[in-house]
């Protein structure tokens, strides 16, 4: 009676990558094309000496926003889609979520600005009214955005994914709600959560692997990595690196010329 009621709990075996596979996981760049320049190079180099058949690059959301090259960072993202030897994920952020939201609701510029929507348009040669109730002024600035979007861009916005599940990792941009099977889960969530995400010590059936929350270090455990360092006001991009159960971070970091990438670091599983 006493042993089966008391039975310890079986640990969970530590998380892995598929086998002959090898996944990087980037987070929140932010319109930092000088940073995502580098750390992608560095990426890609890595997966070329790399012997395994599958070679994985998920970027994790907020892509754009904030930082002044939104464009350039679309670029770079869209030139690795075009690479026929890797696997790429790109999810939809809660940016990226409110860029394409303004092409069809021009009403929502001022919030949209508010919090970085400014530098994009800006990236794109759009210069956004100067007054949040010009309505006029942010069709305008709607219609120059979507003109001046070239169809590589339109299309990566269109085909972005709420999340994705690898091995026993799960990608998402902000997270996941607890208490909700992961394949169940809204898109809203998986774009927006953070507190009750973060805070709650509830163990999915994968690992979450997520960005949208800064964090002065990327944060690695047995329920979460959290891989956003705020890269548009720290200079420092991050990204993790998942091999059967090993884990490493990589980072570029400082500003435009001076950007240097680290060497790759290991993680707590």
């Amino acid at each position: 009676m006493f042993t089966r009621l008391f039975k310890k709990t079986k640990a969970r075996p530590p998380a892995r990558s598929p086998d002959d596979c090898v996944v990087w996981a980037v987070g929140d760049i932010h319109g930092r094309s000088d940073l995502s320049g580098p750390l992608i190079a560095a990426i890609r180099a890595d997966l070329m000496n790399s012997p395994v058949s599958r070679k994985v690059i998920v970027f994790l959301g907020d892509h754009v926003d904030r930082g002044p090259d939104s464009r350039g960072v679309l670029d770079q993202i869209v030139a690795v889609i075009a690479d026929p030897a890797l696997e790429v994920h790109t999810l939809r952020g809660n940016h990226e979520e409110r860029m394409e939201a303004f092409l069809d609701q021009p009403d929502l510029g001022p919030g949209w600005c508010d919090y970085g929507g400014r530098e994009a348009l800006m990236s794109y040669g759009v210069v956004p009214p100067v007054m949040k109730g010009d309505a006029e002024g942010w069709a305008a600035a709607s219609t120059a955005l979507r003109d001046a979007l070239p169809d590589s861009h339109v299309r990566l916005l269109k085909n972005q994914a709420s999340s994705v599940a690898i091995g026993d990792y799960f990608f998402a941009h902000a997270g996941a709600r607890p208490g909700v099977a992961l394949e169940d889960q809204s898109p809203d969530d998986l774009m927006w959560i953070r507190q009750p995400f973060l805070e709650s010590t509830a163990v999915f059936d994968k690992v979450v692997v997520h960005g949208h929350t800064p964090t002065d270090t990327v944060e690695s455990d047995a329920r979460r990595i959290g891989v956003d360092t705020g890269a548009y006001g720290t200079n420092i991009l991050s990204a993790v690196r998942l091999e059967g159960e090993t884990r490493a971070v990589l980072q570029a970091t400082g500003r435009g010329a001076s950007v240097r990438v680290s060497a790759l670091a290991p993680l707590a599983t």
